[in-house]
């Protein structure tokens, strides 16, 4: 006879399958959409800049223009 598996949710959003618990703390669409607001501007970077980024955003497949976004807002959130 094949035990039937109890799906739970707990107050953290993590969902129970029997022993194992699931993070299930997603981002919820606005969010999701606030975090990606961008505004468009026209940047000279160096040469050796962008062929880094390229190469870089080419071996992890995402483009590069979110490669250098991403590292800018993590950049700007730290507190000096």
């Amino acid at each position: 006879m094949v035990k039937k598996i109890r799906y739970e949710e707990n107050p953290f959003g993590d969902v129970k399958l029997g022993k194992r618990v699931f993070v299930t703390g997603l981002p919820s669409p606005q969010e999701i959409a606030a975090a990606e607001e961008a505004t468009k501007i026209t940047l000279s970077l160096s040469a050796r800049s962008i062929k880094f980024f390229k190469a870089q955003a080419a071996k992890y497949g995402i483009p590069y223009q979110i490669m250098i976004r991403r590292l800018l807002d993590e950049y700007s959130a730290r507190e000096f």
